[in-house]
């Protein structure tokens, strides 16, 4: 497998963008496109003044301001920038599905299916292609079939590289990650593109942070990481409830499990529920992966983080009524503060 002289992004997006430019910028001899059909959102990466690039992440303006127009570019021209790749990263939209079979949990694949019907129709060398969205496990293989019957004799191999990325720490994460992730196919070339993914992240990251599986366990890893953060999450709001009618306090309980080292005290803060874009998205397709395999006890078991987590939303709904005389007819309510979290 050659080395990596230039890596193409699809989708300049929150994963997108800063994990291609901190690629670029720990890279220096890699040439790194991100390239984005929406004119608007390439323009803000492109903005003269770098404070005004779409993403706010601490240290993230700088970054660009080191590399853009060095060895990172942003662009809206798809085609030139996969004809010119030896990688390509697919960092797309993978919403959940709200209509059709699987409808309110599976997730919705036609921007990757585009993405690789596009790189099928104009690719005429051979690729090695990156899933960075969250997918569904098996999506893989669908990319490989519509990949692998385009007629141009171009030979593709398809990697699963899924984000860790958190809300307000991206720079760090990318910068010093707790893992990086690389599922390939258990073939001699899988193994080959394999080893130029590792060979780029390796450019930062110490050798033994970066771990290798099969497509299938990398893809499966993503969704299982961010279920087991939500299922603490829940666990702990199940206890906030018992602690209000018992007359415990839910953040000392949380302090004294939390001491505890085999249990740790990350994601033990009760609150109205978890919110963002990620958690109940990625559980609701672990629990549509279970039930279309036959496995309901799994789904099940899942699908009642799910349903904790809606349950403490709507206790928190009816304790506001209910402090406001059960009417909230008339009145005014002030919220501070909207986001999923600090």
């Amino acid at each position: 497998m050659k080395l990596i002289k230039n890596i193409c992004c699809i989708g300049a997006g929150y994963v997108g963008g800063p994990t291609m430019t901190m690629i670029a910028a720990k890279c220096p001899h890699i040439e790194v496109n991100v390239v984005d059909i929406n004119a608007e959102r390439i323009a803000s990466w492109n903005d003269i003044n770098v404070d005004n690039i779409p993403i706010y992440e601490p240290g993230l303006s700088e970054l660009v301001a080191q590399t853009r127009g060095k060895n990172l570019f942003f662009s809206t021209e798809v085609d030139k920038a996969i004809q010119a790749a030896d990688m390509i990263f697919i960092s797309v939209n993978t919403p959940t599905k709200t209509y059709g079979v699987g409808k309110g949990m599976a997730a919705d694949l036609k921007y990757i299916e585009l993405c690789a019907r596009q790189i099928a129709a104009v690719a005429t060398t051979d690729k090695i292609i990156v899933e960075k969205s969250t997918l569904p496990v098996r999506t893989a293989e669908a990319l490989k079939r519509i990949l692998d019957n385009t007629g141009n004799g171009v030979s593709f191999e398809i990697l699963s590289n899924p984000e860790f990325l958190a809300e307000g720490t991206a720079v760090t994460d990318l910068l010093n990650p707790d893992r990086v992730l690389i599922g390939g196919e258990e073939t001699e070339r899988g193994k080959l593109a394999q080893k130029a993914l590792v060979d780029v992240y390796a450019n930062w990251v110490p050798k033994d942070r970066i771990l290798t599986t099969n497509v299938w366990s990398s893809e499966l890893s993503k969704l299982t990481a961010n279920a087991f953060l939500a299922q603490r999450v829940s666990s702990i709001n199940a206890i906030s409830e018992l602690c209000e009618v018992t007359e415990a306090d839910v953040s000392e309980v949380a302090r004294a499990i939390g001491a505890d080292s085999r249990i740790g005290s990350k994601f033990l803060k009760a609150s109205v529920g978890f919110g963002g874009s990620c958690f109940q998205k990625d559980i609701l397709n672990l629990v549509y992966i279970a039930q279309s395999y036959g496995l309901h006890e799994v789904a099940d078991y899942w699908e009642q983080v799910i349903v904790m987590n809606d349950h403490q939303k709507r206790r928190f709904a009816k304790k506001i009524v209910k402090t406001l005389f059960n009417t909230v007819s008339g009145k005014k309510i002030v919220i501070l503060g909207w986001a999923f979290k600090k």
